[in-house]
């Protein structure tokens, strides 16, 4: 039996907010060298538990502020959790915020190859890869333009297109689906979609309700940082939309 793509048990993640103010940045650093700094810890998830099967689609639903993002930081590896224990296995390719890889002083074609790097890919491999990238996006015309100069919409789709262009064990989406025009958003979701096939794993973090049904396997819905229900789609989404 494969072993799942994610397993997380009892994971918990709290900030540290300081309790007591200061009027200068000189005030903090003598209170903080004298250990005088009080802090307050803000869960923004306390004991959520699942585990992510090879091929399998997990929608992460829940208001502002539930801790999806939060979520979706400490499964890319980009925040530790304060306690419980998660095990990611495999390539992950986070696309929480597209474009936030890119130096806005290089030039389209340089953050290809910059992000692709960054997302543990060979400097010779995302070279090559940079036409068939840019033609994806619908972007050949602006190779040697600086990113600064596009749209978010176009990095955006530069981000998405770097991200998906060689598949991953495990697909982290935040509200991608909605980037670009109807055309960009349907070749979005094929691919998407043709990698599930494939055996990647997806999580699929969504206000969008009617997507999340349609694709997800299973959906876990965050309420306040917990988990207020976990199980097939259409139920977890009806006591959402109930409450």
């Amino acid at each position: 039996m494969e072993e799942p793509v994610i397993e997380a048990s009892g994971i918990g993640l709290a900030y540290r907010l300081a309790h007591n103010t200061t009027e200068t940045f000189k005030e903090f650093v003598i209170k903080l060298l004298k250990r005088q700094v009080i802090y307050d810890q803000l869960w923004a998830l306390r004991d959520v538990s699942f585990r992510l099967e090879k091929g399998e689609v997990l929608g992460v639903i829940g208001h502002n502020g539930a801790g999806k993002s939060t979520l979706m930081k400490v499964i890319a590896r980009v925040l530790p959790p304060s306690e419980g224990r998660i095990v990611v296995r495999g390539h992950v390719a986070p696309m929480i915020e597209l474009g936030a890889g890119f130096n806005v002083e290089l030039t389209a074609q340089e953050n290809i190859v910059l992000y692709g790097t960054l997302l543990g890919r060979n400097y010779r491999f995302m070279q090559k890869r940079v036409e068939p990238i840019l033609e994806w996006a619908g972007l050949q015309d602006y190779r040697d333009v600086p990113v600064r100069s596009l749209s978010t919409g176009m990095l955006a789709r530069l981000g998405f297109s770097v991200a998906t262009d060689a598949r991953p064990d495990l697909l982290v989406v935040d509200e991608v689906l909605s980037v670009g025009d109807e055309d960009f958003q349907g070749r979005s979701r094929d691919r998407i979609e043709k990698m599930i096939l494939e055996g990647t794993a997806v999580v699929l973090v969504s206000h969008a309700l009617d997507t999340v049904q349609t694709l997800a396997d299973r959906v876990v819905w965050l309420d306040h940082g917990t988990i207020g229900a976990a199980g097939p789609p259409s139920e977890v989404i009806a006591a959402y939309r109930g409450q």
